[in-house]
């Protein structure tokens, strides 16, 4: 009897950040037990210059940031280990498909993305670039990506390339489609985002498009995009399900996808 087909695995992203908001949410809901059966005060106060006083409530103040850090830790984790290949599927079907497209995926981690557009090409191809920061990204190498593209029977039309997005190696006008998800915001200067945007608007094809899917910044991206010669963009996601999340994770996450095209024919 053969032996059942390994699953690609896809790994957990940002453990580190899910590591730190459940430290942080089980010293808040530890503050606010405290704080409820009085083991230290009721409520901060702070004494302003003016004479004045500004009073934090411990136990309300505690338990909502104990369960806001704690439900974005939850959720990020359990949408990386059990919801990534769906997510990545819905992302997908976001945009149309010939099967002919050249692609690139910013980021591409362990292959989530990538592996998925190359399965929607027949004679098309996809590649692949990261600089394999496990900090980002559980098990984030070179060779996984490669790995994952086997077990998902596309590894012909997959190849990877080790590379920092905002100087992509690439001559203008390459790909017909460029992918990213979660990676952009990785980078924490302002400018330096807008550099990788113009590097993704450089090398796609005019009439090219680009599917960007993070975490935060994705109006600061449309702008860049259309300052980068990319007029055409579209917010695809819920924006009430963005402030939902925006509202749970306390300002921490706010997601949505943009759909953005490259000014030409085609």
């Amino acid at each position: 009897m053969p032996a059942p087909s390994q699953p690609p695995d896809y790994g957990i992203d940002a453990p580190g950040v899910i590591r730190n908001l459940l430290i942080a949410g089980f010293v808040m809901l530890v503050v606010a037990v405290l704080a409820r059966i009085g083991v230290v005060p009721a409520a901060l106060s702070i004494h302003l210059g003016s004479g004045g006083e500004l009073r934090f409530p411990l136990f309300a103040t505690g338990l909502g940031s104990g369960l806001g850090f704690t439900a974005g830790a939850l959720w990020m984790y359990f949408g990386s280990r059990f919801g990534k290949i769906a997510e990545r599927d819905r992302l997908l079907d976001q945009t149309d498909w010939n099967g002919d497209e050249r692609v690139l995926d910013v980021g591409c981690g362990r292959g989530l993305v990538l592996v998925g557009a190359a399965t929607r090409l027949t004679t098309g191809s996809a590649v692949g670039i990261d600089i394999w920061q496990a900090e980002d990204l559980s098990g984030n190498r070179a060779d996984v990506p490669l790995q994952n593209a086997a077990l998902e029977g596309v590894a012909d039309r997959v190849t990877i390339e080790t590379a920092d997005m905002r100087k992509l190696p690439f001559a203008s006008a390459t790909f017909d489609v460029v992918v990213s998800r979660a990676v952009i915001h990785n980078i924490y200067s302002a400018p330096e985002r807008a550099r990788a945007i113009a590097e993704i608007a450089r090398v796609l094809k005019p009439g090219g498009r680009a599917l960007i899917n993070d975490i935060r910044h994705l109006p600061e991206y449309a702008a860049n995009f259309v300052a980068a010669g990319c007029g055409e963009v579209r917010f695809l996601d819920s924006r009430l399900a963005s402030a939902l999340c925006t509202l749970v994770t306390m300002g921490l996450f706010r997601p949505n996808t943009i759909l953005v095209r490259k000014a030409g024919a085609g």
